[in-house]
């Protein structure tokens, strides 16, 4: 519903598991190589707590996506297999043809000799069980002694518990003693902080396609934080229920009264705000009534109190940006314009409600004129090199010729671009890693984007692919996107992203996986 409003692709707060928005902050990315590099080294059992919603089951996801070839894993998702039937669930889920009423020592043998089969042919067994805190301690002491088959070097299966806090007390009671001296490595996703959470809700806004300024105000942040806990799913869905709370004020920057709204709406954060009522109820009626008019939506918010001067200023840093890109769309970057007005307006009456400093003369100034100045005299460095640059080499062309020139070089270098890409992708292994480094809805600015990309690192590395989006207005365009590199694994890529140039690096690129990129474009 907000996706157009803020020039998103796809939602960016989806609470379902997506191993190609893997956060790698908060010591996520640290655990997950610590996890691979223990599996690949047959270090018996390995334990990953973490309380509801910390992450635990994107972790997993990410192991069974970046673990090599050479790795079969399975789940054993279901907490409460009786101890008897936990070896049947194994072999069910490596696919094993057991007998008819097969006894438990029958099972346990077909277990070892497919596991001396998979170790003859260099590959390795990973059972991971979620959920652990909830099985009967007889289960994962049954489990336990799958940790006994082994060769005269190496184990034949490695076990990966997940679990919440809980499962640290099972552990801790002396008749599970055997288990808990076999874990040879333990981890624990603790809750993001304030700051974590910030550089988490960018990370998620620049993967669903934004690329202007910061949406979420500091006060924002430390709201979200607090009520959330630290914890990513509630991050997630606070986030998301603020947006479209700001969505319906018509605004652009998320406000503490847009994640009032959003923590009144959610079950778990409904006791720690003191909203109005009607705020309360907005979420819900929103989504219900999502026919009614954004006017109407609009009205119902439009009286509250301000919080502080850079929160309002920010707000209209946020506006002028997007006023701007409505008139000129290759302004893809937020422009320095610090509003004095506003500065003025609230140091003259620091109590004034929000609807009387819009109204002030100086706000509308701010709204009628600056814009108009910024687009007169703010020229983006990528609008001005290549056509100085042509008429450098070429003094004898005119003014139309120059411009020319320099479309023409900007629609091959992209199309150029488009092309290899396609070849390229469909060289790519799946799980190959590349890096994506923006996105962009304007063809022009792409073409422009692309020749100062190559002047800073490598042009054949550089890879661009076409999908679209539906704009404000419903209809449908292209959207491009632009990646970097190809690489085996994760840990390559990351190395690889340090080294990009600071000016590219800003943007906050992201990792992506060929097999996510394929399934994007279809």
């Amino acid at each position: 519903m907000y996706y157009a409003h803020f020039g998103l692709k796809e939602p960016p707060f989806k609470i379902t598991p997506n191993t190609e928005v893997f956060f790698t902050g908060a010591n996520r990315g640290a655990v997950l190589d610590a996890l691979i590099y223990a599996i690949t080294n047959g270090e018996g059992i390995v334990k990953v707590v973490g309380e509801v919603g910390s992450g635990k089951t994107m972790l997993c996801r990410m192991l069974q996506a970046m673990l090599p070839g050479t790795v079969e894993s399975i789940f054993l998702a279901n907490p409460s297999v009786a101890p008897e039937h936990v070896l049947h669930a194994i072999a069910f889920e490596l696919q094993l043809k057991i007998p008819k009423n097969a006894d438990r020592l029958k099972v346990m043998q077909m277990l070892q000799s497919y596991l001396l089969e998979r170790h003859a042919a260099g590959k390795q067994v990973v059972v991971f069980v979620e959920e652990a805190q909830s099985m009967p301690l007889a289960t994962l002491e049954e489990i336990r002694l799958l940790s006994n088959l082994e060769t005269k070097h190496d184990k034949l299966l490695q076990i990966v518990l997940f679990g919440q806090p809980e499962l640290d007390e099972n552990l801790n009671q002396t008749n599970i003693r055997q288990l808990r001296e076999r874990i040879t490595h333990s981890f624990n996703l603790g809750p993001l902080s304030a700051q974590e959470i910030s550089e988490y809700l960018i990370f998620r806004l620049r993967a669903a396609g934004y690329f202007g300024p910061p949406i979420f105000t500091k006060a924002a942040i430390k709201k979200i934080s607090a009520s959330a806990q630290g914890l990513v799913r509630r991050v997630n869905i606070l986030a998301d229920k603020a947006l479209l709370a700001t969505f319906a004020d018509n605004e652009y920057l998320v406000t503490p009264k847009h994640v009032n709204a959003a923590i009144n709406d959610s079950e778990f954060g409904s006791k720690l705000s003191t909203t109005p009522k009607k705020y309360h109820l907005f979420i819900g009626a929103c989504i219900l009534l999502a026919g009614l008019s954004l006017g109407y939506l609009i009205s119902q918010f439009k009286h509250y109190p301000i919080f502080n001067l850079a929160e309002l200023t920010a707000r209209y840093e946020t506006k002028i940006f997007h006023k701007l890109r409505a008139q000129n769309p290759t302004i893809i970057k937020p422009l320095a314009i610090k509003p004095v007005a506003i500065k003025a307006a609230l140091n003259t009456n620091s109590n004034a409600s929000d609807s009387a400093i819009e109204s002030s003369p100086s706000l509308a100034t701010i709204e009628t004129e600056i814009p108009a100045t910024a687009l007169n005299n703010t020229t983006l460095l990528a609008t001005a090199t290549l056509p100085a640059t042509i008429s450098a080499l070429t003094p004898g062309l005119t003014s139309v010729q120059v411009v020319e020139s320099a479309n023409k070089i900007q629609h091959d270098a992209l199309s150029n671009r488009l092309q290899a890409t396609s070849t390229w992708l469909l060289a790519q292994s799946p799980t190959t890693v590349t890096i994506q480094l923006m996105g962009i809805d304007n063809e022009t600015q792409l073409e422009t984007e692309l020749i100062l990309l190559a002047q800073k690192i490598e042009r054949d590395n550089i890879h661009v692919y076409r999908t679209k989006i539906i704009n404000s207005a419903l209809v449908e365009r292209p959207y491009f996107t632009v990646l970097y590199g190809s690489f085996d694994n994760r840990q390559k890529a990351i190395q690889e992203m340090q080294k990009l140039p600071t000016s590219i690096q800003k943007n906050k690129p992201q990792l992506r996986t060929i097999a996510g990129i394929l399934q994007e474009t279809k």
